[in-house]
């Protein structure tokens, strides 16, 4: 089977000492690419290195709506260059988070609107975090709209069918991570629009290192993403659909959402 990480944080720490094979074993696991995405301007920077030295990783550049408040005054002008790189697939991740309290709230507002506008001048998907700020990222896509299409993806979707809905649409895809293999009743919100997604906006994704999927959460200290065959497999089950058949749908989607070049 063939599968495509739509969200990898590859550059940070928890992979310095073995990143190498962890790309290794997600090949022999069938990932034929990884999305790396920035979460502040060196972030993205070692993103987009990670894509140089790596023909299967691919960079999103931005800054996380949580690492708004120190950002300082070249960090924004910095990723707006590094998005012009060939292999700078996305923009993001961005988008706006209630549940932490690090950087204020109209400060995420200003960064998210900027990340926005950056993927429409550059016609660029936007890759959307959202956390208990449902409907302010609603709005601020509504709002972008005014200034001409949005195309995207919520990241590790966590809401209900309501907003899986109301993303849906605005034209966005909605990609699932491990949390959709919980079997905790808080996640049964979260199955219902799993069951929901129209085949073609679907998407799955590692989150790595976090998100563990079933059944290996609480035995691994790190997500990689070789574990998203677990996480797609989950996901057909709870479709009742083939999982070779929905793996080789969430790639082609990731494709042509991302432009990236045919599999292997």
């Amino acid at each position: 089977m063939s599968y495509i990480d739509t969200h990898a944080h590859l550059d940070l720490p928890e992979f310095d000492e073995d990143r190498d094979a962890v790309l290794m074993r997600a090949r022999q696991a069938g990932v034929e690419a990884v999305i790396c995405p920035g979460i502040e301007a060196e972030s993205s920077r070692a993103a987009v290195e990670l894509a140089e030295r790596y023909e299967d990783v691919f960079a999103a550049v931005g800054i996380q709506p949580n690492y708004g408040a120190q950002a300082g005054p070249d960090a924004w002008p910095h990723v707006t260059a590094l998005a012009e790189h060939p292999k700078a697939v996305a923009i993001g991740e961005t988008g706006l988070d209630r549940h932490w309290d690090f950087t204020p709230f109209d400060l995420q507002r200003e960064y998210f609107r900027r990340h926005l506008q950056l993927a429409q001048k550059l016609d660029r998907p936007v890759i959307v975090h959202c956390r208990e700020a449902e409907a302010e990222v609603l709005e601020m896509l509504d709002e972008a709209t005014g200034s001409g299409p949005v195309q995207g993806v919520m990241h590790a979707f966590s809401g209900g069918p309501e907003l899986a809905e109301a993303c849906l649409e605005r034209g966005m895809y909605v990609s699932f991570a491990g949390a959709v293999t919980y079997r905790n009743k808080k996640f049964q919100g979260l199955h219902q629009a799993a069951r929901l997604v129209p085949a073609d906006r679907l998407l799955v994704e590692t989150d790595s290192p976090y998100l563990v999927p079933h059944p290996l959460r609480g035995k691994l200290k790190r997500n990689e993403p070789r574990q998203i065959v677990h996480t797609a497999a989950w996901l057909a089950q709870l479709r009742g659909e083939d999982a070779e058949a929905l793996a080789a749908r969430c790639a082609a989607n990731a494709r042509r959402l991302f432009r990236l070049p045919a599999g292997r």
